[in-house]
């Protein structure tokens, strides 16, 4: 493949970071972040404004001991938004996203929190020169925008950071016509290369 235009959502947005950062840009014309990990989601001395680790060792926790109701509960409750007032839940949303979660392996899942969560993508970002979106809405309950999406658009030389009001983590499903739009029409731009 050729001139290949790399989306990431959520974790997804982690490894088209990494990816680039690891396999270079020789094949790639544009990356687009959704709700995206980077750089960093844990609090470090380097990342004071990151979530504590005890998220993440609760989310671990939940994760092994009752894993079908914690995918319930957060399709049902942040991840789209349906724990906000006035939100309209879809079962079928939220019973998609456990099925999904379901498929995979418990271990995996266990370890991809430490993975998603501890993984320090800030030098990966700095080697990105394609034309990049970071796209990210403010009611973020997963990965907090103030922590995220501006944070690595700045790192990004060039990037475009489009930020949504009130969207949460799965804004590509419960925002699909303005995401899908302004993802298509980034798409179609034609392509000015950032300066390295």
């Amino acid at each position: 493949m050729k001139n290949a235009i790399h989306v990431g959502h959520s974790t997804g947005g982690g490894e088209v970071t990494r990816y680039i950062a690891r396999h270079g840009e020789s094949r790639v014309a544009k990356a687009v972040l959704i709700s995206a990990v980077p750089p960093l989601m844990v609090k470090t001395a380097a990342n004071p404004g990151g979530l504590p680790k005890e998220v993440f060792d609760d989310f671990q926790k939940q994760t092994a001991t009752n894993r079908a109701q914690f995918y319930y509960d957060v399709a049902a409750g942040p991840f789209y938004g349906y724990n906000r007032p006035g939100a309209k839940p879809s079962e079928g949303v939220i019973l998609n996203w456990w099925r999904q979660g379901m498929m995979g392996g418990a271990k995996a899942h266990y370890d991809g929190i430490v993975a998603f969560s501890q993984t320090d993508f800030t030098e990966d970002l700095k080697k990105f020169t394609v034309p990049t979106l970071v796209m990210h809405g403010d009611d973020d309950q997963i990965v907090p925008y103030a922590d995220s999406g501006p944070l690595s658009a700045k790192l990004v030389k060039g990037a475009i950071l489009k930020t949504y009001k009130g969207f949460p983590h799965g804004m590509p499903t419960t925002n699909a016509n303005q995401i899908n739009a302004d993802l298509l029409e980034f798409i179609a731009a034609k392509a000015s290369v950032a300066a390295v």
